[in-house]
């Protein structure tokens, strides 16, 4: 589904997926690939709308958690594209994929990443998005902001009327709350989250940020 000149959405299927985007360009970028046992069906969508997976370079994560990062390996295998990582994912590695995999129950899903950002800028032609930390439902979650198209890729720190919970290992509520309030100074026409809907227009989106400060906040 494209969402803007060079930014395209792909809802969640099925347990342990996430939302996935893809940003169109030199190299191209996917992140959060979400579920191994979904890829084929992402790669079927991609085509669709006339991406084939070897344009893409640079597969990253808003976080590691396993329905974020199952199929990292499995798109790479498939693209060539190579695994980026934040340096806060980097530090976070054993919590984010090995601890809080087990928090469920299931064996981690392991990856080896290529390389690591060396600053907070991601640059997609001539697309530039600024690599936003943004703690609370895990330690690494980070946030990817595009000034010019007013896109903000927030994996599971907030959703459409709701955040993204706290008592995962690495969790903290008092640093969601601060990592949300911070978010919602962002000019963002286009809120992108890991689960659920998209929110569309800058009045709904402001209005998002007010329903979480008024309903959630007060809960975690």
């Amino acid at each position: 589904m494209k969402l803007t000149e060079t930014i395209y959405a792909y809802p969640e299927s099925g347990v342990l997926d996430s939302n996935t985007y893809v940003i169109r360009g030199n190299p191209g970028v996917i992140i959060d690939p979400g579920s191994a046992q979904t890829l084929s069906l992402l790669i079927d969508d991609l085509r669709k709308d006339g991406i084939d997976p070897k344009e893409i370079g640079i597969i990253a994560n808003t976080h590691l958690h396993i329905d974020h990062s199952w199929a990292n390996t499995a798109f790479r295998q498939r693209s060539g594209a190579r695994i980026v990582l934040h340096p806060l994912q980097k530090r976070f590695y054993g919590v984010t994929v090995v601890e809080t995999t087990r928090y469920f129950g299931l064996p981690p899903v392991e990856f080896q990443e290529d390389f690591c950002f060396d600053d907070d800028r991601l640059k997609v032609g001539d697309t530039e998005f600024r690599l936003i930390p943004a703690p609370g439902h895990s330690p690494d979650s980070i946030c990817y902001y595009c000034q010019s198209e007013k896109v903000l890729i927030c994996g599971d720190v907030l959703f459409n009327q709701n955040s993204g919970r706290a008592d995962l290992p690495g969790g903290s509520a008092a640093a969601l709350k601060e990592s949300i309030e911070c978010l919602s100074e962002l000019d963002i026409a286009h809120l992108l989250p890991g689960h659920m809907d998209f929110v569309s227009g800058a009045e709904l989106v402001k209005g998002n940020f007010e329903f979480i400060r008024e309903h959630i906040l007060p809960w975690l």
